[in-house]
């Protein structure tokens, strides 16, 4: 499983409209500067995250982008799964129920179910909040 671009700048956005939440709404410029993305690059993941419902936007000369809720209402394995769909480390379980003809007598399908709760249990774990504190490696 490789986490794409879109995943990690993402989550990179999201963690500097955390860190900068109390000036209101954040110019999707701003963020751009201060992660060093390209704001075309942000503008094609904004409409991800506006679908869920984790950001308000706003137009203006003070428009921009603020978190929907607070920092610790939201995981790192939400937002990835928002950007990447499901966080499978093999194809057979991007499907549920598994599509995999040889599910039934697959001996190394336990270990990648495994793994797949491990991923997601670590990942949603993980809040901006813990982000922001340095709570991460902690863990």
């Amino acid at each position: 499983m490789t986490i794409s671009t879109k995943g990690r700048y993402a989550l990179r956005m999201l963690v500097d409209l955390a860190e900068h939440q109390d000036r209101g709404y954040i110019a999707l410029r701003d963020i751009a500067v201060r992660q060093g993305i390209s704001k075309k690059y942000l503008e094609q993941i904004i409409p991800l995250l506006n679908q869920s419902d984790i950001l308000l936007a706003t137009r203006g000369f003070q428009g921009g982008y603020r978190l929907f809720g607070r920092p610790e209402e939201y995981t790192v394995g939400q937002i990835l799964r928002i950007t990447e769909g499901k966080l499978a480390p093999v194809a057979c379980l991007k499907h549920d129920p598994v599509e995999c003809s040889r599910s039934g007598q697959c001996p190394t399908l336990p270990v990648w179910r495994g793994l797949y709760q491990v991923i997601n249990e670590y990942l949603d774990s993980i809040t901006l909040q813990d982000i922001l504190d340095g709570n991460v490696q902690k863990r």
